[in-house]
């Protein structure tokens, strides 16, 4: 356990103090020009403390975004407004759920895909070079046409951030279940012709089973993409709900700690629901004795 827990100790700990330090390089400088104006001459523990409690920071220090992330959520719900439009509950659940359905329309079309790519060589010589080059095009410039295209037709919230979810997460499912659906040896398939075994039982009881753990590795990448397609999706909104919106708000009236708390919040969104996944992944492995 220790020897799992340590290294993510050591650079979580290393990532933070370089955190503080950042913090002091960038925002000393406001903290110099004020007191020059006010006259006074800061020392360093002064100068420290200042960039460290500044109310609108270049770069705030780790604990203003603590108690940012705990002023609008731990706060919030314990005064019954855990559903308020400023609390990142709320914003996190609009954005988790345009996440979810992204997801599962972008997995359900990976899969299908690349069992098409595997079995069909027209789909392998056509359908797999489209999806690689569709991957090349910036979704920053795809996500306000997707918007605006669908808005104009009346549709309007959840599905268009789930769309370009979608999008993003596809890829990976493609690219892994190609490659697992692959995987079983030229012995294992010649050995199954011999039982005279057909396609369909082919694929159930050798293709798809030998996939599982690229399909569970592909699919903790396809849900953090999923996750931020919704969060880029929510950018051309004009800053409704949802993370992205609230990173949006904080940008517009010069808000960092909100900004950095809604990063934050994400980030914690994606290694839940990632880890999701990993333990989703760890008991179906265990129950295919794929796993000790």
């Amino acid at each position: 356990m220790m020897r799992s827990v340590l290294p993510i100790l050591t650079v979580v700990t290393a990532l933070v103090l370089l955190w503080y330090g950042a913090a002091i390089s960038m925002n000393s400088k406001w903290a110099q020009d004020q007191a020059a104006r006010a006259g006074l001459d800061l020392s360093f523990t002064e100068l420290v403390a200042d960039t460290w409690s500044q109310d609108r920071p270049r770069l705030p220090a780790p604990h203003q975004v603590v108690q940012e992330l705990w002023k609008s959520t731990g706060e919030m719900a314990l005064k019954g407004r855990a559903f308020s439009k400023r609390s990142l509950i709320f914003h996190g659940w609009i954005t988790l759920s345009a996440t979810m359905l992204g997801f599962v329309i972008g997995t359900g079309a990976g899969i299908l895909l690349a069992v098409g790519i595997v079995h069909y060589r027209v789909m392998d010589m056509s359908v797999m070079p489209w999806a690689i080059a569709s991957q090349t095009i910036p979704i920053i410039a795809i996500a306000p046409m997707i918007i605006v295209v669908l808005n104009s037709i009346g549709i309007q919230g959840l599905v268009p951030k789930a769309i370009i979810s979608a999008y993003l997460s596809f890829f990976p499912v493609v690219v892994g279940m190609v490659k697992g659906l692959r995987s079983p040896s030229i012995d294992q398939l010649d050995l199954l012709r011999t039982y005279n075994a057909g396609t369909g039982a082919t694929f159930w009881k050798l293709r798809l089973p030998s996939s599982m753990p690229y399909l569970f590795t592909s699919l903790k990448i396809g849900m953090a993409a999923s996750l931020v397609g919704a969060i880029v999706g929510e950018l051309p909104t004009g800053a409704i709900r949802g993370l992205g919106a609230r990173m949006l708000t904080g940008s517009y009236y010069g808000q960092t700690i909100q900004i950095w708390s809604a990063l934050i919040a994400a980030a914690i969104l994606a290694a839940l629901l990632v880890g999701t996944i990993g333990l989703i992944q760890r008991a179906t492995l265990k129950r295919m004795g794929m796993q000790p």
